[in-house]
């Protein structure tokens, strides 16, 4: 089993949904070990509606390009379509950050994300559960780049177990808390 860092934004729709609907298809074939908190950020680019954002780390056996392949398909589950903007509004967004300690560029993927040390949108949730997770590449911390970059603004609208659906508090797959 690999581990592996994902980052989920949603600025479409009932966002926060969006991104429980995400955790909630990840887990048909992915063991979430921890969520972050939640946070809305500003978008990327400006004059769109503003994002949720937050990391997961999880525990899979998919190697990276299949693994990629079942992410797009839960985003298209969940109504994200192909366009020509490129960090247009979307109901979903999954990216891959880190997995193990593996550097890979190929068509379709680059691990870890080729913009995670410039994202404060990414590195602010995911510095709360890889803190001390040295970037493969930079040979920095989580915690080190995120310090650099700042919050960027990303406001936290949400503790950790946010994700737990309130109809799923004893029982279901986003029920048990944190780690799932």
């Amino acid at each position: 089993m690999a581990t592996v860092y994902l980052a989920l934004g949603s600025n479409l729709g009932n966002r926060a949904a969006n991104m429980r609907m995400a955790l909630d298809t990840i887990t048909r074939f992915i063991r979430i070990v921890e969520i972050s908190s939640l946070y809305e950020t500003y978008p990327e680019p400006p004059g769109q509606p503003p994002y949720y954002n937050a990391a997961a780390k999880v525990e899979a056996g998919f190697e990276p390009l299949p693994l990629v392949r079942f992410l797009q398909g839960i985003e298209a589950e969940i109504g994200r379509r192909p366009d020509l903007t490129r960090n247009g509004p979307r109901p979903i967004d999954i990216d891959i950050l880190l997995y193990d300690d593996l550097v890979l560029e190929s068509e379709g993927l680059a691990v870890p994300h080729p913009r995670l040390a410039d994202r404060a949108f990414v590195l602010t949730p995911l510095a709360e559960i890889a803190s001390g997770v040295t970037h493969p590449v930079l040979g920095k911390t989580i915690a080190e780049l995120s310090k650099a970059m700042g919050d960027g603004g990303a406001r936290k609208v949400e503790e950790p177990g946010w994700h737990v659906r309130p109809d799923r508090a004893t029982t279901g797959i986003l029920g048990r808390g944190p780690a799932v």
